[in-house]
Parts: C-alpha cells; sequence; structure tokens
C-alpha cells in the first residue's frame, strides 16, 4: 500500500481560546447522547452548555472518549442494548429486517372495540 504524505496543519489551526464553531457543538452534543448512556458512575456530569471555547471542548470529549472505551473494556451491563439479528452482514442486510419486522407488525389487525352501547334487555322488547 501507498504511503500518503499529509501536510502538517499551521500552528493558527490550533487555538485553545477559539470560540466553539457549530460542528463542534453538534459533535458535543452527539457525544453527550453517547456519554448518558454509560452507567452513572462513569459519566462526567459537564454541562455542556457552559463549552465556549475549544480548550473546553477538547478537555470533555478527552473525557467522554476515556469512558466510553474504559466503558466498552469492561463489557455490556445489565442495560445494555441487544445485538439486531443480522448486524453482523452490513448494513443493508440489516435494514432490510429490520423493515420487513415493521412491515410484519403493520399488517398485524387489531379488533377494533365496539362503539355500540346497545344491550340485550332492550333488543327483548
Amino acid at each position: 500500500m501507498a504511503v500518503i504524505k499529509v501536510p502538517r496543519p499551521p500552528a493558527s489551526a490550533f487555538d485553545l481560546d477559539r470560540p466553539v464553531s457549530t460542528l463542534l457543538k453538534n459533535q458535543i452534543r452527539h457525544l453527550q447522547e453517547a456519554e448518558f448512556r454509560l452507567p452513572a458512575n462513569m459519566q462526567t456530569n459537564i454541562y455542556i452548555n457552559a463549552i465556549k471555547t475549544e480548550g473546553e471542548a477538547a478537555d470533555y470529549i478527552r473525557k467522554v472518549t476515556t469512558a466510553l472505551h474504559e466503558a466498552h473494556a469492561i463489557g455490556p451491563t445489565m442495560g445494555s442494548r441487544p445485538v439486531l439479528k443480522g448486524a453482523g452482514r452490513g448494513f443493508r442486510a440489516a435494514g432490510r429486517d429490520l423493515a420487513a419486522a415493521a412491515d410484519a407488525k403493520r399488517n398485524v389487525k387489531q379488533k377494533k372495540k365496539s362503539t355500540n352501547k346497545k344491550t340485550k334487555s332492550r333488543k327483548k322488547k
């Protein structure tokens, strides 16, 4: 395989005091969603709306990433999600299985309750 040389970014590209960009804010939000799936004792409890600079964002990302790696090393917990059938066969196959399951659920007809309140005593008259 050929080695691809990537030039070093300029020193001005890394500024810890630069305000957080929208892209970085969105990444922080996604990371927080992943963090909330961790056990409570592994969460950072950092209020993400208080993150204002790239340096603060880098600290938060480092802490959450470390916690996620540690949680993965420990293994699944009681509250973990089950693995989908067919997940190892690739995205398209798993997606097909999910769509087929949704179609099967949709085709099941539910018995509707009658709203007719006539009683047998009225019919006897």
